[in-house]
């Protein structure tokens, strides 16, 4: 019995990394066949950026920070985690679509673990959120923010940290509804809030008590502390006010293994697609 325990374990095995690996790659493709998701995720947060940038200029002086950095800087570690936050969304929503298109059904009923269709949608997810990141970090230079190649490394890691828990939060929302505009109506009304009191637009130190204290609840507020440091690796006069890297990444951390374990647990309950 053991002799064919073993045999069937290897089995097991091969087959939860053969459907993780297929939905992730499956993820890849569907979002760049999409350019409407890639402009979205990517463009939003860029207007924003040079907008809100542009338009406040040098006459925000965020505390800690040195008196040349003007706004467009200060921005733009929070435009970066924006288009992570935009790209693990506009991902999740594939969830929707494919209960829609009768994919999920199939893979549901499929002899495949249901774990291995949450790490395939999270991998995918997150993969993509990463690549549409790096996109962006190229500007860094141009608005004076340093990038080397070990910070770059390090913010890698650390953007994928992000982007897993961010995506692993949209596939909780995703699972749940049956409808794209509610899935949007959920992302505005709860993800977006959970950004702008993150510290990407505004520094804690000029805001009033009670949004402090927000801002000190909200993981988003260290994933953006972790970013910010990276980028500053060398100057950390200019993010003193900012938690510490270790701080950031393991606030993060435990983000991310939360809004992951939801993800499982919660894909084990039944849908309306599911058969009987």
């Amino acid at each position: 019995m053991t002799l064919d325990s073993a045999p069937a374990n290897s089995s097991l095995r091969s087959s939860f990394w053969l459907a993780a690996g297929t939905l992730w790659w499956r993820e890849l493709l569907r979002f760049y066949r999409h350019r409407s998701r890639v402009v979205g995720a990517l463009g939003t947060p860029l207007v924003f950026w040079l907008l809100i940038g542009s338009g406040i200029g040098t006459s925000f002086h965020p505390g800690g920070a040195g008196a040349e950095m003007n706004y467009l800087e200060y921005f733009f570690p929070g435009t970066l985690v924006l288009i992570v936050l935009f790209t693990s969304i506009f991902c999740m929503m594939s969830i929707i679509e494919d209960r829609h298109e009768g994919f999920l059904l199939s893979v549901l009923v499929a002899p495949v673990t249901r774990s291995s269709l949450v790490l395939g949608k999270l991998l995918g997810g997150a993969t993509l959120a990463v690549l549409q990141g790096l996109v962006f970090v190229l500007l860094a230079p141009a608005v004076g923010i340093p990038l080397g190649p070990a910070p770059l490394i390090l913010l890698t890691g650390v953007l994928f940290l992000i982007a897993f828990a961010l995506t692993g939060l949209g596939f909780l929302f995703a699972w749940q509804l049956d409808s794209v505009q509610g899935f949007h109506a959920i992302a505005n009304l709860f993800l977006i809030p959970l950004w702008l009191l993150s510290g990407a637009l505004f520094p804690a130190s000029g805001a009033s008590t009670w949004v402090r204290w927000v801002m000190a609840l909200n993981p988003l507020t260290y994933a953006l502390a972790a970013v910010r440091r990276v980028f500053y690796w060398g100057l950390p006069e200019v993010v003193r006010e900012e938690p510490s890297l270790g701080l950031a990444v393991g606030v993060t951390l435990v983000f991310a293994a939360l809004t992951t374990l939801a993800a499982f647990v919660v894909a084990e309950r039944p849908l309306s697609t599911d058969l009987g």
